[in-house]
């Protein structure tokens, strides 16, 4: 059975796809107003912005379409060692077949290959199936932000260790 999506690094030609998906999804769940990363500089512009050394940004494809995408890179104001997750969203009909994990693990490998020890995220209440992912995936939930990332608007905080498993 073949899978119902591709992942694969972002290109230039998906910056306009992967804003339309972030400025629909976070809207959807109240992150539409100031503090959010919709209103990030990168966003019209992502491919550049995870070019750097340090970064990675990853579409989710289905039928020749992004549907979602998320990446990593270093936390801004944050220690060394220490990545996040970021801006990985997905349209409603990609939800739930199981590209979300597909995508939080090879974020995670490429943070280790890189070099990180740590990564952290930022999400809010009421992103529950969100959330629920970043549990499986061995996040834990931590009591105040990391960093100096100016998502303000943010009021849940995660973190996983980036050690091989024994």
């Amino acid at each position: 059975m073949s899978t119902p999506f591709t992942i694969r690094p972002i290109a230039p030609a998906d910056d306009v796809a992967v804003a339309g998906v972030i400025r629909a999804v976070m809207p959807e769940f109240g992150a539409g107003g100031p503090g959010f990363a919709i209103h990030d500089p990168e966003v019209d512009a992502m491919s550049r912005a995870y070019a750097r050394p340090g970064c990675a940004y990853f579409v989710v494809e289905r039928d020749g379409r992004v549907h979602g995408g998320g990446g990593i890179a270093p936390l801004e104001g944050g220690e060394d060692g220490v990545c996040e997750l970021r801006k990985m969203y997905f349209l409603p009909e990609l939800r739930g077949q199981g590209a979300g994990k597909a995508l939080i693990r090879l974020c995670l490998e490429t943070a280790r290959t890189l070099g990180y020890r740590r990564c952290y995220l930022e999400t809010l209440t009421g992103m529950d199936a969100a959330q629920g992912l970043y549990a499986s995936q061995g996040f834990h939930r931590i009591c105040a932000p990391m960093g100096a990332t100016g998502h303000f608007g943010c009021d849940r905080w995660y973190l996983r260790d980036l050690s091989p498993a024994p």
